[in-house]
């Protein structure tokens, strides 16, 4: 696939499938204002191309995120949260808007904005042996990166209250019983099923399926009638 990078942000196209690739592995591909930027950047391709069909999302090396840089948010912690908020909550809502389906690939530890940044995603494939955890209390911080949005939808409030105030971790099967993820492969498969699994997405339908997403997303706060009536006009 033809490859371009920016700031630790690795952008590709392989014919309609285009990915974003995390690429700061010495770090466990935490978060700061620059690949925040970038994240955003790659994002805005992504989303500015009108011949994507499918989306995969992933990152180098033995974790998928474990959330924001520490050390740049001590150091200067009010510009640099809200910098960096600001790069990865742009990057969500255009990855979330689109009518191409988005797939998550993760490995390793999944905490913080990585767990938030996965559950924006459409699917999620998970390597055997990765962990998840809500992480932010271990930093005095709450959530960001669309985490306290998403979990009370995917778990319920009662599970997603449980996991977000004691931050415990889960590990993979666990994960896929709650319904964080939709498989569990073995780890040294996830890069070819993801990749399948996208090729899979891009052949179908896809302003069908963009509008499938719009439906699911609006589903929790419409009554009956109003979706009803967002089913005929999509249809």
């Amino acid at each position: 696939p033809e490859k371009a990078s920016a700031g630790s942000v690795l952008h590709w196209r392989e014919g309609a499938v285009e990915g974003v690739r995390l690429s700061r592995p010495e770090a466990l591909n935490a978060v700061d204002r620059e690949r925040a930027g970038a994240f955003l950047a790659a994002c805005e391709q992504v989303a500015a191309d009108p011949e994507v069909r499918a989306v995969l999302l992933s990152a180098e090396g033995r974790a998928f995120m474990a959330g924001g840089d520490i050390g740049e948010m001590q150091a200067d912690p009010a510009r640099a949260a809200q910098q960096l908020i600001a790069g990865m909550h742009g990057g969500i809502r255009l990855l979330t808007a689109m009518d191409a389906p988005v797939v998550c690939a993760v490995q390793g530890a999944v905490a913080g904005g990585g767990l938030g940044l996965m559950l924006s995603c459409d699917l999620a494939l998970a390597a055997e042996g990765t962990r998840f955890g809500v992480a932010y209390p271990l930093i005095g911080a709450s959530c960001d990166c669309s985490t306290s949005w998403n979990l009370p939808r995917v778990l319920g409030l009662r599970k997603a209250m449980e996991l977000a105030l004691l931050a415990d971790t889960v590990d993979a099967a666990q994960a896929l019983q709650l319904g964080l993820g939709n498989r569990v492969v073995a780890a040294q498969s996830l890069e070819a099923e993801a990749l399948a699994m996208v090729q899979r997405l891009a052949r179908g339908p896809t302003r069908a399926l963009g509008a499938m997403k719009k439906l699911l997303r609006s589903a929790l706060h419409n009554d009956l009638d109003e979706h009803l009536d967002a089913e005929a006009a999509q249809f």
